[in-house]
């Protein structure tokens, strides 16, 4: 008897165990039972976990893109050296005979999920205009061989992309955004972003999933970034300090303001110089940096990015601080091309932009003053899925809400040609820059006949005028 209640339990068990993993098709042709294994789902701790294969490899610059290279990338604590090849790229097979082997900078991370290793490489000394081969492991486990391209010395056409803010569901959702770019830009140079890649500064899976939506174009084409506040955390002192993951991850430029390495610098790509700034703090200080900057600046086109609007596209938003201290050197310069993120929406300027704004534009810094013409374009741009409600300027080209985009830049000569996508490739936004010698650039509009992206103006119900007359 004892033994039949056994194997009546067990029969009884294996039942209720097949009916947790079965679903029955309410489909009129398939009736029949469906079992669908029970599939856990991958934490965060699993899937962050570093490796001993290289895993964030991230393609920058820490100082003259005509004869240097940097790369940053992770292992776990058991790999002490890192290590990296790099050799001319040759069309044989056989890169390794003519490879050159370069001990990496090695530094251990501790975030909220684990502890690793962040390698950074500069390569130095290379040929201008030349492509190169390289890959990061540790002598027996290496990562697959990558190319680069160092710039020309001469100022000669090439593209770029610039990304606003990726920030939430990167890996399902940014990840699009930037793949879609490449598609469209396969010779872009290098890719700017323009802070807040990541929603929490510490969430080491969030920065897993940042470069995962990347993947392998990390690795090929450089990139240059700046903080946004969402790269700002929490100091002992309650103060606000920059992310511990930005310095291991990325090796920017250190010319910068001290205090401010690596997040405010400069670089000058074949006659345009580059220049990020870090808008979170010591903005009174880069004021005075980015002034020498450009009274010293050589280079025939100028672009700078940071995070936080000068004019801001998010509806209630505004920073009139910021531009009371940072666009009368913008003028003064005649910078040509401002990328900015942090509003979640797009806008973007003509060369007539304001000083101060009416309250209704979001400040209550007095009348709405006109300046003359800077030459200036300022861009507000998002890419990731996180949206807010737009404020419109009326000085403003082109608006749109509740869209990803990507821009792709191109730079010939005299000419800087800008385009906004859809992250569908749809064409959205487009002008030209034309330098004009003794005066300001010439503007040539070039929107696309394609309606604005916006939301529909909210449509007030019976119910609630009802409600409203009876003082509800």
């Amino acid at each position: 008897m004892l033994v039949r209640q056994r194997n009546q339990l067990r029969q009884f068990l294996a039942c209720a165990a097949i009916l947790q993993l079965t679903v029955v098709s309410t489909s009129a042709q398939d009736t029949s039972p469906k079992t669908i294994p029970l599939v856990p789902k991958v934490e965060p701790a699993e899937f962050a976990r570093p490796s001993i294969l290289p895993d964030r490899i991230v393609l920058t610059w820490a100082d003259d893109p005509t004869t240097t290279q940097a790369v940053s990338w992770r292992t776990a604590v058991s790999v002490e050296r890192g290590l990296a090849e790099i050799a001319i790229a040759d069309a044989g097979p056989h890169l390794e005979a003519n490879s050159k082997q370069i001990v990496a900078v090695t530094q251990p991370l501790t975030t909220d999920l684990n502890t690793a290793h962040f390698h950074t490489v500069k390569f130095e000394g290379l040929t201008p205009k030349t492509k190169y081969a390289y890959r990061v492991g540790d002598g027996v486990n290496w990562s697959e061989w990558f190319h680069f391209s160092t710039a020309s010395t001469d100022p000669e056409p090439f593209s770029f992309i610039y990304f606003g803010d990726a920030q939430n569901d990167i890996r399902s959702k940014w990840s699009r955004v930037i793949r879609e770019a490449y598609g469209d830009a396969p010779k872009a140079k290098f890719m700017i972003h323009a802070g807040d890649l990541i929603n929490r500064a510490e969430a080491d899976v969030e920065w897993q999933e940042w470069t995962d939506a990347g993947a392998w174009l990390n690795a090929m084409v450089p990139s240059i970034a700046i903080p946004g506040n969402h790269e700002q955390a929490k100091a002992e002192d309650n103060s606000r300090r920059i992310s511990h993951h930005w310095r291991p991850q990325f090796a920017f430029p250190e010319n910068g303001p001290e205090g401010l390495e690596e997040s405010c610098y400069t670089l000058v790509y074949q006659g345009v110089r580059i220049i990020g700034l870090n808008s979170n703090e010591k903005t009174d200080i880069q004021a005075e940096w980015v002034d020498r900057i450009l009274a010293e600046n050589q280079q025939k086109w100028v672009i700078c990015t940071f995070h936080h609007p000068i004019f801001s596209t998010g509806k209630d938003r505004d920073n009139a601080s910021l531009r009371a201290l940072w666009k009368p050197i913008f003028d003064k310069h005649h910078v040509d091309l401002i990328l900015q993120g942090h509003d979640h929406t797009y806008g973007r300027t003509g060369l007539t932009t304001p000083m101060t704004l009416t309250p209704e534009e979001n400040t209550s810094t007095g009348a709405n003053t006109a300046d003359s013409a800077s030459g200036t374009v300022y861009v507000v741009s998002v890419s990731g899925p996180k949206m807010y409600n737009l404020q419109r300027h009326p000085f403003m080209s082109r608006h749109a809400e509740d869209t990803q985009l990507y821009q792709i830049i191109h730079i010939d000569g005299d000419k800087l040609h800008f385009e906004a996508f859809t992250c569908v490739g749809e064409r959205y936004d487009a002008f030209t820059l034309e330098k004009q010698p003794g005066t300001i650039n010439k503007l040539i509009e070039q929107v696309p006949n394609t309606p604005e992206r916006l939301r529909p103006p909210v449509q007030e119900k019976p119910a609630d005028r009802a409600a409203a007359a009876f003082g509800r």
